[in-house]
């Protein structure tokens, strides 16, 4: 249930595209958005940053879509959502005595410090090179080519990468770690 939720802006965004156009989809990912943050406050009383992250950038640009009529706004928002998340990962190695990927998930497992920092700065150049290659879509192809990318391409690319990540972690992860987890 979570999983749909985490990805209701996207779909609903998909389906409006698919039923009217980029400007309409637009305005829906930002309504969406602004439910699922303002849904998840209501719930929880606390707002992951990457939600508060990507609520403003789908607002600013979002907007700026809307109020301009060019769509290249909210193009460009993804690679600059997924270039924040890089940089906040890189980053993490230098503040902080624990990396990102860490805080998120030495509460499940146990690994090697040197494993920790390798799965982090993956994760870093994972979001960089998603920004890039979200660039590279959108000014080489079309507008619904772009969408297709960004909903099936993105979304596939991250699930291919979290079970590398998976298969990585559980090569490095104790067994003991891994019973004492479960």
């Amino acid at each position: 249930m979570k999983f749909l939720f985490d990805f209701f802006p996207l779909l609903a965004f998909y389906t409006a595209y698919k039923l009217y156009d980029i400007f309409i989809a637009t305005g829906v990912i930002i309504v969406a958005t602004v439910i699922q943050v303002g849904y998840t406050w209501f719930r929880h009383k606390k707002v992951q940053n990457m939600h508060l992250v990507t609520l403003v950038l789908v607002v600013v640009f979002g907007g700026a879509t809307i109020l301009l009529h060019d769509a290249e706004f909210i193009k460009w928002k993804v690679s600059i959502v997924n270039w924040l998340f890089g940089v906040a990962f890189l980053g993490s190695q230098y503040i902080g005595n624990k990396n990102l990927v860490q805080r998120m998930l030495d509460t499940a497992i146990s690994v090697p410090d040197t494993v920790w920092t390798r799965l982090n700065l993956s994760w870093s150049l994972f979001f960089l090179s998603m920004g890039f290659l979200n660039l590279y879509v959108f000014k080489n192809f079309d507008e619904s080519t772009w969408v297709d990318f960004k909903v099936y391409g993105l979304l596939g690319l991250t699930a291919v990468f979290i079970i590398a990540q998976g298969f990585y972690l559980s090569r490095h992860a104790s067994d003991e770690s891994m019973e004492e987890k479960e």
